[in-house]
Parts: structure tokens; C-alpha cells; sequence
């Protein structure tokens, strides 16, 4: 399957904001054939781009709908977090700032999560904290 004008759009803007380290049509569901547009396997996380939600494109229809809800279901059994975004959302950069904000917030988190486990095996907490 190829990439769309949107989802080379969306790759291009994460490029810019540095948020690099992503698969593009990521295979995530085991037996599955279901691609994702992105993915972040550290972080688990899944973006899909669903253009042609306003102009009765697969992504405004029932069927494709209920096949977006399927594949989305099972990514969540599969321990993922599922993201989706319109053409709207990719163009205006909203789609962008929220991925920018999971993966960041995931990562300060992440950090935060390492220190503590390093104080808790290596003194106080607040000596690791720098307090």
C-alpha cells in the first residue's frame, strides 16, 4: 500500500518537530493484515490518517468506518494506544501537537520513572530528584 499526499504531509511535519523513530504502515496485530500510517513501537503508540472523512471517502462510509473501529479495537487488546486524525486535524497541526504532547509528556514520564527506581536503589529520593 502507498503512502498519501496526507500521510506523507504528516511524516513531513513530524520530521520538522524532531519526532523521528516512527514506522510507517506498521503491521501492529498479529494475523492481521491491518497497517497503521505510524507507529512508535517504544511508546506504543499507533497514528492512523483517515483522509476522505468529509467528501464520502472510505473513512466516511459505514463499512469503512466499522473497519476502522475493528482495527482500532484491536490494537487496544494488543496493549497499543490509537490515535486518529482527519485531513483538517494533519493540515491545521493539531494532529501534530497532540502526538508531539504523548510522546513528550511519555518520555518526561519515562525519565521521571528511571529516577525514582534509581533512588529507590540508591539512596533518597530527593538526592536522585537533584532536592
Amino acid at each position: 500500500m502507498s503512502n498519501s499526499p496526507l500521510e506523507d504531509l504528516f511524516a513531513f511535519q513530524l520530521d520538522s518537530a524532531g519526532l523521528t523513530g516512527y514506522i510507517r504502515e506498521y503491521q501492529a496485530i498479529p494475523g492481521r493484515k491491518f497497517r497503521f500510517d505510524f507507529a512508535w513501537e517504544k511508546e506504543r503508540l499507533l497514528v492512523e490518517i483517515n483522509g476522505g472523512t468529509y467528501n464520502g471517502g472510505a473513512h466516511g462510509r459505514g463499512c469503512g468506518i466499522s473497519r476502522d473501529y475493528t482495527k482500532a479495537n484491536l490494537a487496544v487488546v494488543n496493549n497499543w494506544r490509537v490515535l486518529s486524525f482527519d485531513t483538517k486535524q494533519v493540515k491545521s497541526g493539531a494532529a501534530l501537537e497532540v502526538v508531539e504532547q504523548l510522546i513528550n509528556n511519555q518520555s518526561i514520564n519515562h525519565r521521571s520513572n528511571e529516577m525514582n527506581e534509581q533512588g529507590r536503589a540508591g539512596g533518597s529520593r530527593n538526592s536522585v530528584l537533584g532536592g
